[in-house]
C-alpha cells in the first residue's frame, strides 16, 4: 500500500496537466521526499544514463574475447580497361583486357586474451570469368580454400587483452556502486532541500505568530500609554515590533516560495505544487558501530574499487612502456587447402597444402636512452600512484570514523536543543503573562521572546543536522543503520 501511494504521487506530481488555478498543496514526511527523489528525479535519470553507458562498454569489452563471424563477398567485381602489362623480355605492352572476379568466403576469428594472440579460420571460393577478345574464347577458373587456419602471435610484446581483462570489470563494478552512490546523493539533496522548506515554513508560522503578538500588545499598550501608564518611548517600539513583523512575514513568504520552487525543481515536477512539511521530530533509535560502518564502507563504496583499478592501470602502464620499447618479435603462421580448376567440382578434389611463416624481428640498436626514460617514468608513476592510493585508503577510513563519532554527537545535541527550547518557550509565555498585568517592562518582554526564537531556531538546526547526518553516513557507508539493510541497489538488467 505505502508503494502504491508513492507510485500514484509520483505520477500526480510529474503530470503536464494543469487541473485547477492553484497548486496543490502536499504534506510530505522527509522520509517520502527522498522516495520521490530517488524514485524519478532528474538526478536518478542521469545516474541511470551513466550506468547504461558503462554498462555498454563493459559488454564491447567482453565482446573483444569472442569469437568474430563475418561473411566476405565481391559479386561482382568486373574490369574492362587497358593495362599495361609487363613482357618475359622486361618490356611493357598494352593490352585491353576484360575478366570478372567473383569472390566469398566465411571467416571465424578470435582473439586469444592470454597471449595477445589471434587465429582465424577461413573458408572461401574464388570464382574468375576473362572475357575473350580479339579471337580468343572466354575461360573460367575456380579456386577453393576448403580450410585456412591463420595464427598471429607477438612475442616479449604488450599483451593489452591480458590488462583489459583485469581492468575492465573493475572499472563496471566500479559504476554499478557509483550508481547506488548517486541514488544516496540524490537522498542527501532532498534531504536538504526538505529543511530549506521546513525552516522556512515553520519561520512563516513564527512571523505570523509574532504579528499576531505584536497587535495584541499594540493594543493593550496603547490603552496603557492613553492612561499614562507608559511611556511614548516603549509605544514607539511596540509599533516598531509590529512593522518588524510585517517585514518579517513577506521575508519569510518569499523563503518559504524559492524553497518550494528548488525542490519541485528538483524532483523534476512540471506543475505547481506546494509542500507542507512534517517535522521529522522523532529520531530513529540505533547505535552505530564505529567497526561495522568501517567494514560496509570498504564493503560498498566505489572508491575502494576505484583506488585498485588505479593501481592495475598503472602497473598496465609499467608493462607498455616495457612491452612497446624492447625487441619486437612476432610469428604469423598459416596452414590449409588449396585447390583451383576450371569446373567447380574438380576445385575442391585433392586439394593441395598451403604453408606459411613468417617471423619478424625489430630490435633497436640505439634510441639514445628514450626506451628507457619512457620505462622509468611509467615505474615512477606507479611508485607515486602507490603512495597516493595508499594515502587515500587511509584519509577514507578515517573519515567514516569521523562521521560516526558526528553522529553521535548530533543526536546528543538535538535532546539537548530541544530542552531549551521547551525551557524558552515556557519562560516567554511566563514573561508574557507578567508584562499583561504590568509585572514587568517591554525589554524584558523582548528578551524572553529573542531567547525563545533563537532557540527554536538553534532546535531545528540541530534537527536538520541530525538527518543531514544520517542520509550522509548512509552515502557513505551505502548501508542502512536505522532498518539493517545494504543500500546497493541496481535497476534491472544490469
Amino acid at each position: 500500500m505505502k508503494n502504491t501511494w508513492l507510485l500514484l504521487l509520483i505520477a500526480l506530481l510529474q503530470s503536464t496537466t494543469i487541473i485547477a488555478q492553484q497548486p496543490d498543496t502536499f504534506r510530505l514526511t522527509l522520509e517520502q521526499v527522498v522516495q520521490i527523489a530517488q524514485s524519478d528525479a532528474p538526478d536518478v535519470q542521469l545516474a541511470k544514463t551513466r550506468l547504461s553507458n558503462f554498462y555498454w562498454q563493459y559488454q564491447s569489452f567482453k565482446a573483444d574475447y569472442k569469437p568474430l563471424i563475418a561473411f566476405n563477398a565481391f559479386l561482382p567485381n568486373l574490369n574492362r580497361s587497358i593495362q599495361s602489362i609487363t613482357q618475359p623480355n622486361g618490356s611493357i605492352i598494352f593490352r585491353r583486357q576484360a575478366f570478372m572476379n567473383n569472390n566469398v568466403g566465411f571467416s571465424v576469428r578470435q582473439d586469444i586474451g592470454l597471449t595477445g594472440g589471434s587465429v582465424a579460420i577461413y573458408s572461401g571460393l574464388n570464382r574468375l570469368d576473362i572475357f575473350g577478345t580479339a579471337g580468343f574464347s572466354n575461360e573460367t577458373s575456380y579456386l577453393s580454400s576448403p580450410i585456412s587456419i591463420e595464427l598471429t602471435q607477438p612475442v616479449l610484446g604488450y599483451n593489452a587483452l591480458k590488462w583489459n581483462k583485469q581492468i575492465e570489470p573493475l572499472r563496471y563494478q566500479e559504476a554499478k556502486r557509483a550508481y547506488s552512490e548517486d541514488m544516496e546523493v540524490a537522498g542527501y539533496n532532498a534531504v536538504q532541500l526538505f529543511f530549506d522548506i521546513l525552516i522556512a515554513q515553520l519561520n512563516v508560522e513564527a512571523t505570523l505568530q509574532e504579528k499576531s503578538n505584536a497587535d495584541t500588545l499594540y493594543g493593550i499598550s496603547t490603552g496603557r500609554f492613553d492612561v499614562g501608564r507608559i511611556a511614548e518611548t516603549e509605544l514607539l517600539q511596540i509599533e516598531l515590533s509590529v512593522a518588524n513583523a510585517e517585514n518579517s512575514i513577506a521575508q519569510s513568504t518569499l523563503n518559504l516560495q524559492s524553497s518550494m520552487e528548488q525542490l519541485r525543481n528538483f524532483l523534476g515536477i512540471q506543475k505547481a505544487a506546494r509542500f507542507e512539511m512534517i517535522p521529522p521530530t522523532e529520531l530513529p533509535d540505533f547505535v552505530v558501530d564505529p567497526d561495522k560502518a568501517l567494514q560496509f564502507a570498504l564493503q560498498n563504496r566505489s572508491i575502494i574499487i576505484a583506488l585498485d583499478r588505479r593501481l592495475r592501470e598503472a602497473e598496465r602502464d609499467v608493462a607498455q612502456a616495457k612491452g612497446t620499447t624492447g625487441p619486437q618479435i612476432s610469428v604469423n603462421a598459416a596452414f590449409g587447402l588449396q585447390q583451383t580448376s576450371t569446373t567447380f567440382s574438380d576445385a575442391y578434389q585433392n586439394p593441395l597444402d598451403r604453408e606459411q611463416l613468417t617471423i619478424g624481428l625489430d630490435i633497436p640498436i640505439a634510441d639514445f636512452g628514450k626506451a628507457k626514460a619512457r620505462r622509468e617514468i611509467a615505474k615512477s608513476n606507479l611508485a607515486l600512484e602507490q603512495l597516493n592510493v595508499s594515502q587515500e585508503r587511509v584519509n577514507f577510513e578515517q573519515n567514516i570514523l569521523l562521521k560516526v563519532k558526528q553522529f553521535d554527537l548530533v543526536r546528543s545535541q538535538v535532546q539537548r536543543a530541544l530542552r531549551a527550547y521547551e525551557v524558552s518557550r515556557k519562560r516567554q509565555e511566563m514573561t508574557r503573562n507578567r508584562y499583561y498585568i504590568g509585572k514587568i517592562g517591554i525589554t524584558d518582554l523582548n528578551i524572553a521572546v529573542q531567547e525563545q526564537e533563537a532557540a527554536r531556531r538553534n532546535y531545528i538546526g540541530s534537527l536538520r543536522s541530525f538527518w543531514e547526518s544520517y542520509y550522509d553516513l548512509r552515502q557513505s557507508t551505502l548501508y542502512d543503520f536505522a532498518n539493517d539493510r545494504s543500500l546497493v541497489t541496481l535497476p534491472d538488467g544490469y
